[in-house]
């Protein structure tokens, strides 16, 4: 690109926020340009409204920026939402209204129906209700969600196998504790400890999986019919949530069928070579004890999902296990790759 679009970030100084930041660094397409928090950070710089919870420094080029408050007027078009669940309604509402393009990675408008729930090599095509959203609101501006970090791990690995009819899913995941943000989960609370609830995560799991893998039917997204059955515990591992999975399928595959499905498994943002897009989306690893998260959440920039142990299983048809990492690919890379495949549509122009 000749000229980079120029964005910002909603909920900047959060652990959201910060992935964001650090994620955007020498982006081709996008330069990090506004940052905008509550109005305790507001007016100031961006190095002293927040505590730095990732590795290294806070990067250089954003360090001294301006914190504005989250409110429409000198904000880019493009914004990525990192914003807390108990505001994001108002403050992403206000700013579609105001003509804002808003990629947001919090929970409050993806269950909408005209509102796309996006994994790009997933459900691509559901970026067709935004007109729709648009029509129907009466503003030129438009949000797009991303999933829930599990969820994508989850459906980033069902993904290749949807050709088969998916019937039934049981999943069990063991959830990083950066997903709970900062200061997350008390040391006394998790370390060596599994905790079996996290708050509203089952639900999102279920209901999300079945939009995201749901039919786009012109005007609307037919949930899957499948049944989706999720349990969520929070471990003592810093990066990277693992998904447990048995499935069933109408179809009857092979074992093959399905390593196949995995191992040629591209999309839009593979085929445009989109900047954010792993090669390969899914990878299937050989070994009998992978994926790790401490081993293989970082590869390939934290943007793949790592599926391995696949085998028959005696309740369902197969089982396997996917890992993906939770604040990379689970959220900042997740909305980041989401406004790629939204301006390579042209729908940023």
């Amino acid at each position: 690109m000749q000229t980079r679009i120029e964005v910002g970030v909603l909920g900047a100084t959060g652990m959201v926020g910060q992935n964001f930041v650090r994620f955007l660094q020498g982006h081709p397409w996008f330069e990090l340009k506004w940052l905008g928090a509550s109005d305790r950070s507001a007016g100031k710089k961006y190095r002293d409204a927040m505590n730095w919870n990732l590795e290294g420094g806070v990067p250089a080029g954003v360090a001294d920026k301006t914190v504005d408050e989250c409110k429409p007027g000198n904000a880019p078009r493009l914004l990525f939402s990192a914003m807390d669940a108990s505001v994001a309604t108002e403050i992403e509402r206000a700013f579609a209204e105001a003509g804002h393009v808003v990629v947001s990675n919090s929970r409050n408008h993806r269950m909408e129906s005209d509102v796309p729930l996006l994994v790009p090599e997933v459900n691509a095509e559901h970026l067709k209700l935004v007109p729709m959203q648009q029509r129907l609101r009466g503003w030129k501006g438009q949000i797009v969600t991303n999933p829930n970090c599990s969820t994508i791990v989850l459906t980033m690995a069902l993904g290749p196998l949807k050709q088969f009819g998916i019937t039934k899913v049981i999943c069990t995941t063991l959830q990083a504790i950066s997903g709970a943000g900062y200061p997350g989960v008390a040391s006394m609370d998790i370390v060596g400890n599994v905790i079996p609830y996290i708050g509203m995560e089952e639900e999102k799991m279920q209901q999300e999986t079945q939009k995201i893998l749901g039919h786009f039917r012109g005007d609307h997204v037919e949930p899957l019919a499948a049944k989706v059955s999720a349990h969520c515990n929070r471990v003592a591992v810093v990066d990277g949530h693992t998904v447990t999975v048995s499935v069933e399928f109408s179809s009857k595959p092979g074992e093959a069928d399905l390593r196949q499905a995995f191992d040629n498994f591209k999309a839009a943002p593979q085929e445009r070579k989109l900047p954010s897009a792993p090669p390969r989306p899914v990878i299937y690893m050989e070994e009998q004890n992978r994926p790790q998260p401490r081993k293989d959440a970082e590869r390939e920039r934290g943007m793949a999902a790592f599926v391995g142990r696949l085998r028959s299983c005696p309740v369902l048809d197969y089982k396997f296990v996917a890992m993906g990492h939770n604040t990379i690919r689970g959220a900042a890379g997740a909305a980041v790759l989401n406004a790629e495949l939204m301006h390579s549509e042209g729908m940023l122009d």
